[in-house]
């Protein structure tokens, strides 16, 4: 049986959904994940404990699973892993993006410098140390700009400033951000700076795609209607396929093989933001992963030269045949169009509960309604926060048919969240707020 190694921070909803594809597939799919050591298996997964902060000993505990048990291939769910399965790759001999490339990929900072020196358009940008005096940046800058931190993903910590006190505000919230604690228990030096550049206007887009040695298969673009001028810039609809002209998505398609190639990326899912506006094609990012949380079930694929009666397969599924060798290219997104909601988070508080839920799955076109929070969960808004609220899924004759049953279920939930309140006395007693 072909074994496959998935590498992630932790297990939850995105590595089930691979697990399913592998099942499907009579794949062995192994887990790696940075948590827990001393505890013997705590989570039943058989998963290998690592520490992507101690990346040698990490790379030997699996290269002796691979010694017992060899490994076929290798996938990474989030940004955090990214670099780390890129050693492990190459220090198991298979093929992938190299640690370098990935690196490049990972630090927004370095990113910039690379798509740069290939001649690819980007706004002005300087980076500044997070315990540094803003003042000189701020006088410095022109605006608006944006502030943001070199290696958080999903928008998080990412601010428009129009002003210098804006930017100055920014940068005092986003060096708080730095120095939380589930922030700082990543070791990463990257947090020690931030980077500021200018704001780039224009409509956004993702691009999901699959490089093969070298060769970008893109798999789909995807618009994303509502406006992201900030002042954050938390993501919330994503629809595909494109409606933008032809023109314009062959230009985000080869200014993507170009940022791939500036980045070094070779072999392996990525996931692309860019901005488009009259001076063309603005990579904002390339990840060297696929699309994050439960994203991906919005697209599904089907082999090219075969009947209708074939059934489409999960993004999962395509990414797991390709780590063990297949060529995307015979893979493309299904006909019709499809898309997805992350459902942002109105305010802070504590969530208890949401109601609606059952009219919004009754919405035509609507595939799937998925409220990931918790019941007690303290929710964050960004820029601080680094979640959603659930997601929502759809399809349907167009792309406009997509949308609107995307914000037609969305308007039918309500959700409760409850104000939090200062502990007294080491009690707690919340106060309903209403909805917003």
């Amino acid at each position: 049986m072909p074994r496959v190694l998935l590498l992630a921070t932790t297990t939850g909803y995105q590595t089930r959904s691979f697990g399913e594809a592998a099942e499907r597939l009579g794949v062995d799919l192994v887990f790696a994940t940075d948590r827990c050591a001393v505890l013997d298996d705590p989570w039943r997964d058989g998963a290998i404990p690592i520490r992507f902060h101690d990346e040698l000993r990490s790379v030997d505990a699996i290269r002796a699973a691979h010694r017992d048990r060899p490994i076929d291939g290798v996938l990474v769910v989030g940004d955090r892993p990214t670099v780390f399965a890129a050693r492990v790759m190459e220090a198991l001999g298979l093929p992938g993006h190299s640690p370098e490339a990935a690196a490049a990929a990972k630090s927004k900072l370095r990113s910039r410098e690379r798509l740069r020196d290939a001649g690819l358009p980007v706004p002005w940008f300087v980076s500044t140390m997070i315990d540094g005096d803003p003042h000189e940046v701020a006088q410095s800058a022109t605006y608006p700009c944006v502030i943001k931190p070199l290696a958080l993903s999903a928008s998080r910590g990412v601010m428009r400033a129009d002003d210098p006190e804006g930017l100055i505000a920014a940068f005092f919230r986003l060096r708080a951000l730095l120095r939380s604690p589930d922030v700082r228990v990543e070791q990463d030096e990257a947090h020690e700076m931030a980077l500021v550049e200018g704001f780039i206007p224009g409509r956004e887009y993702a691009v999901e795609g699959v490089l093969h040695h070298g060769a970008l298969k893109v798999l789909a673009i995807f618009d994303k209607p509502d406006p992201l001028d900030g002042p954050f810039f938390e993501e919330t609809i994503y629809v595909t396929p494109s409606v933008a002209p032809a023109g314009v998505q062959e230009a985000i398609a080869s200014t993507t093989a170009r940022a791939v190639q500036a980045l070094g990326l070779r072999h392996g899912p990525i996931h692309a933001e860019c901005r488009v506006n009259h001076d063309g094609v603005f990579i904002l990012e390339v990840a060297a992963r696929p699309i994050g949380g439960l994203c991906a079930r919005a697209l599904r694929f089907e082999r090219t030269g075969i009947g209708e009666s074939q059934t489409p397969i999960p993004l999962e599924e395509l990414l797991v045949r390709h780590a063990l060798g297949e060529s995307p290219g015979a893979w493309r997104r299904e006909s019709v169009a499809s898309g997805v909601m992350m459902i942002p988070i109105p305010r802070r508080g504590v969530f208890r509960r949401v109601e609606g839920a059952e009219d919004a799955r009754r919405v035509a076109g609507i595939d799937d309604l998925r409220i990931t929070a918790k019941t007690d969960q303290l929710l964050v808004p960004l820029p601080e926060g680094a979640s959603y609220l659930g997601f929502i899924f759809a399809h349907g004759d167009s792309p406009a048919d997509v949308e609107r049953a995307l914000r037609g279920a969305h308007a039918r939930l309500d959700f409760l969240i409850e104000q939090e309140l200062p502990v007294l006395h080491g009690q707690r007693d919340p106060v309903q707020s209403p909805h917003g």
